[in-house]
């Protein structure tokens, strides 16, 4: 496992395990083998509604909580100053825990500067290690810069090699932000595990396209947070600090930017 260090000095791991519509007893042994593989990462959020769950694996991991870095999400429900310190206080009680590693707000309401102040707070607080957002683009990132008194760690956005975002991801690195992929493997919007710049990368390291795929972004200076329920899956998308792209199969891999979200987010 590789780290990154935050703007504020808390370290962070490159790779996470997703925990999108993963729930119930079925999502509890998912994460637990995710931890016994070697994830240390979790990724969760209050629209997910699996906190509960989340924190039941952990404890049950019997993992000491230092070990493992949390990253939850408020949303629409907790779009004011008052509701987001509410959210923290219910995202600590479903999670079980004294502290949150690392909390954003989902989306970029209208009301995200006053939820980002109440995120401050809980940060200074000592109840947050570490604040940012999550798919927030350069607008909407420089609306909240003008007013915020603590840089956000982490911008949280849709990253894969059709829309890797690499001018954003420059753009943030210069502040500070440590920019973060969800859907890395595009969530089914692409036939990715059969693109050939990617196989062809991939096996020429031994590797698979998934693989390629997370160490294209991951050499860009991009966090990825993949999500299977597949014990083999997960063991494969750990692998990935083993070896390293080429430049010229990261300029292959590079061509195939479409320039244009598969998710219409933005």
């Amino acid at each position: 496992m590789e780290y990154t260090t935050l703007n504020n000095g808390v370290r962070m791991p490159l790779l996470g395990y997703g925990t999108w519509e993963v729930r119930g007893e079925e999502g509890c042994r998912c994460i637990r083998q995710a931890l016994e593989v070697g994830y240390r990462l979790l990724d969760t959020a209050q629209m997910y509604g699996n906190e509960e769950m989340v924190g039941r694996a952990v404890r049950q991991s019997g993992l000491p909580r230092e070990e493992i870095f949390l990253t939850t999400k408020l949303y629409r429900p907790s779009a004011s100053y008052e509701k987001a310190w509410q959210g923290v206080e219910d995202s600590l009680r479903a999670l079980g825990v004294d502290y949150i590693d690392l909390m954003l707000i989902h989306e970029p309401y209208p009301e995200a500067p006053a939820m980002y102040r109440a995120l401050e707070e809980a940060y200074d607080a000592g109840r947050i290690r570490a604040i940012g957002v999550s798919n927030f683009d350069q607008a909407a990132l420089e609306r909240l810069l003008a007013c915020c008194r603590v840089t956000p760690a982490v911008d949280q956005i849709e990253s894969h090699v059709y829309h890797p975002r690499l001018e954003l991801q420059k753009w943030l690195a210069a502040r500070g932000i440590r920019m973060q992929s969800w859907a890395p493997f595009t969530e089914g919007r692409r036939d990715i595990f059969a693109q050939p710049e990617l196989v062809q990368a991939g096996a020429a390291h031994r590797k698979t396209a998934a693989q390629a795929a997370l160490r294209y972004l991951v050499q860009n200076g991009i966090g990825v947070i993949p999500k299977t329920v597949h014990r083999q899956r997960m063991e494969e998308n750990f692998a990935i600090f083993d070896f390293a792209l080429t430049e010229q199969e990261m300029e292959r891999i590079r061509a195939l930017d479409g320039g244009q979200s598969l998710f219409g987010w933005y």
